[in-house]
């Protein structure tokens, strides 16, 4: 008969047998889910990728078959009608370019002027030449006479056209043949070539009145976008430490995008990815164990906390008998093998989040605690799975995993057993996929793990969780800087809290207020809770603003002088011509008019000012649909402050309200109100996004 040793050993075998085949399973279908994704960008090519880099997302390879496909794909739409017009036969709809231009009567949504300018270019170099490129239009600067827009297209054409029959003699000749092209349309008004073959646009002065009357009318209505589910990480302080300046940027710019994607009405997750999970609260219980007693039933305030903690890492560091407490600790908390553990880290958990939150509420900001201990049985299924896919190796006792084009390693197991921040953001960005359901993921962390981000998404997207359908960016950030042109810190050295840097803002304010010529008769200190409330939001508002200003990408300096000054661009100044526009809307001769009424009647668009003024309030969609594809937040600001500056151009010419010439009667200009109206309205919308709290008197 079969012996009970031979059975062992054929079922040993099989089991062998069974996980080599599903290791190859494993295998396989990732193979397979990363060919879909292939398949899906060269069967969909009219479908933009929008992630950081469209060429990590696949092999070099691919990516230059992906971009033959569609070039070829757009050849045989010229051929098909170039065959079709030698025949006779009318031009296949497939192949016939079609001029698709936004409604701007739309209440529901705002359009683009640039987006409309660009489709009526791209339509008559199609028509025309058959290319299929970049019309280059943009907004003509304030030295460029002659137009609202700049169509730059005609230079590059002329080269491209070079050597082909009938091709142009020059650029200039280039531009006129292009103008000639442009389908009739209700956007633009005239053209005209200028130098060697620059086209000026200007637009529709009466669809400039008609988008101010929508704006008076129905409100600043986000543009039509397509909409998706949100995963934006930012501020992501550490527990059992006090919040300082370096959570300063991340905090405000994640803010910022979060209240953007919200008024563009996407679903937008707002994480906050807190540091509570790891070594550091094992050495931090086991240094309270030893230094305060009552570590079980309440938990030291958070600034005791951050002392206790420099105490326990000292010790940590030196002491080898502490270190080897302070992990037994951490398999405690970990494992919920002690309850008074457990309880102690819960504890502290508890006092930082409630002092997390004060500062959050006076920046106006509100976020989803999701801390790393939120993932710890995710990444033990990140670890398995990258295990039954035979992707790691073993390194010194660590387990490592090597992404293409890396020069170092993931680790994602350490020698002691403990995972990594490689390990969790792996872990995070597989949930938010996953389970959270998110299209678009954004991380608000600064530049220097700009490295480390690129290889987790790398490696999300050998795994196949990111694919071309999901959107992923690093909105990276440069540093806060002192006047020395250093890290900004505390004059002894010591990095600055962000408590002390808030209350120092709204003190330096307050002084403001108090000291400013407006406040001289007494009306703001006469009310020190109306003060009170107007130094805080002035001064929230300026440290945004000084932030959002400033290009992320790079360093900026901190300095409440310059922020807190009425002159140049920041949110003072904003502020202040805030303010001063809705002084002058309360005049009794304008709170007389009924304006539901006024607002319906037609704006009139004369002076040069005032058409200048119309012209970039309806600019405001393009800057929105720019933001959306740069994600820069300074360029929506300079929107805002060339807004404030271009009013004051407009006041200052054109009078609101005016003496009678025969009596002493003072005369409204109601469609000048509007037009005051509609800026207020517009720097009101960008004030919401950008966080500020209203301010109705300076």
């Amino acid at each position: 008969g079969i012996t009970v040793s031979a059975c062992k050993d054929d079922m040993a075998t099989m089991e062998e047998k069974l996980k080599a085949l599903e290791k190859r399973t494993a295998k396989a279908e990732l193979a397979a889910q990363q060919l879909l994704g292939e398949v899906h960008v060269l069967t969909h090519p009219d479908e933009e990728y929008e992630g950081e880099d469209e060429g990590d997302v696949h092999t070099p390879r691919f990516t230059e078959v992906a971009k033959k496909n569609a070039s070829l794909k757009y050849q045989l739409n010229i051929l098909k009608r170039a065959i079709a017009a030698e025949k006779g036969e009318a031009v296949p709809s497939s192949a016939a370019p079609t001029l698709n231009l936004p409604n701007f009567e739309d209440p529901e949504t705002s359009a683009s002027l640039h987006g409309a300018l660009c489709e009526i270019f791209r339509f008559a170099l199609r028509t025309r030449f058959g290319r299929d490129i970049d019309p280059a239009i943009s907004v003509c600067g304030a030295k460029q006479a002659g137009g609202d827009y700049q169509c730059n297209a005609a230079m590059a054409l002329f080269k491209d056209l070079k050597g082909t029959p009938d091709a142009p003699a020059s650029p200039r000749d280039t531009a006129q043949l292009i103008v000639k092209a442009v389908p009739q349309n209700s956007v633009i008004e005239s053209m005209e070539v200028a130098g060697p073959g620059f086209i000026n646009i200007t637009v529709s002065s009466k669809l400039l009145a008609q988008t101010v009357s929508k704006v008076l009318q129905h409100g600043l209505k986000p543009p039509k976008v397509k909409r998706a589910r949100v995963g934006i990480d930012f501020s992501s302080p550490n527990i059992a430490k006090e919040m300082h300046v370096g959570h300063l940027r991340s905090t405000i710019i994640g803010d910022f995008f979060a209240r953007f994607l919200e008024y563009l009405q996407f679903d937008v997750l707002r994480i906050n990815h807190l540091g509570d999970w790891g070594t550091q609260f094992g050495m931090l219980i086991a240094h309270l164990k030893d230094r305060f007693p009552d570590y079980a039933t309440v938990s030291p305030p958070i600034g005791d906390l951050q002392a206790f903690y420099k105490e326990s890492k000292k010790r940590f560091d030196e002491d080898a008998a502490f270190n080897k407490i302070a992990h037994e600790e951490v398999v405690k908390l970990q494992s919920g093998s002690d309850p008074l553990v457990r309880k102690a880290w819960e504890m502290i958990c508890d006092v930082s989040r409630k002092e997390f939150e004060q500062i959050y509420e006076r920046l106006d900001t509100h976020l989803t605690p999701m801390g790393e201990s939120f993932y710890q049985t995710r990444m033990d299924a990140v670890f398995q799975y990258l295990q039954k896919l035979e992707l790691l190796k073993e390194d010194h006792g660590r387990y490592i995993m090597w992404t293409k084009g890396a020069t170092i390693p993931l680790i994602i197991k350490k020698s002691d057993g403990g995972y990594t921040y490689d390990t969790s953001d792996l872990a995070t960005i597989r949930y938010r996929i996953d389970e959270a359901k998110c299209d678009w993921l954004i991380y608000v962390i600064d530049q220097g793990q700009g490295d480390h981000m690129q290889m987790i998404f790398q490696a999300a997207r050998e795994l196949t969780w990111l694919t071309p359908k999901t959107r992923v960016d690093h909105v990276g950030f440069g540093l806060v800087l002192g006047d020395d042109g250093k890290k900004f810190r505390t004059r002894s050295g010591e990095t600055v809290r962000l408590r002390d840097l808030l209350d120092e803002g709204v003190a330096r304010a307050k002084e403001r207020l108090m000291n400013s010529t407006a406040n001289k008769t007494g009306a703001i200190q006469s009310n020190e809770a109306e003060l009170q409330k107007t130094a805080e939001a002035l001064a929230y508002a300026c440290v945004k603003y000084a932030d959002l200003s400033h290009n992320r990408m790079g360093d900026y300096e901190f300095s409440f002088d310059k922020m807190l000054s009425d002159k140049g661009n920041t949110a003072c100044y904003l502020l202040y011509a805030y303010t001063r526009i809705k002084s002058i809307l309360r005049q009794p001769e304008i709170a007389a008019i009924d304006m539901a009424a006024a607002r319906t009647k037609p704006v009139v668009i004369e002076h040069a000012k005032e058409r200048k003024l119309a012209a970039h309030i309806a600019r405001f969609p393009e800057i929105v649909e720019k933001l959306l594809k740069d994600l820069l937040p300074h360029t929506f600001c300079d929107y805002l402050y060339e807004l404030s500056c271009i009013f004051t151009e407009f006041y200052d010419n054109c009078y609101v309200i005016s003496k009678s010439k025969t009596s002493e009667e003072r005369i409204v200009n109601v469609s000048r109100v509007l037009l005051c109206e509609a800026t207020v309205l517009t720097m009101g919308k960008c004030f919401d996004i950008l966080g500020f709290r209203a301010i109705e008197r300076m």
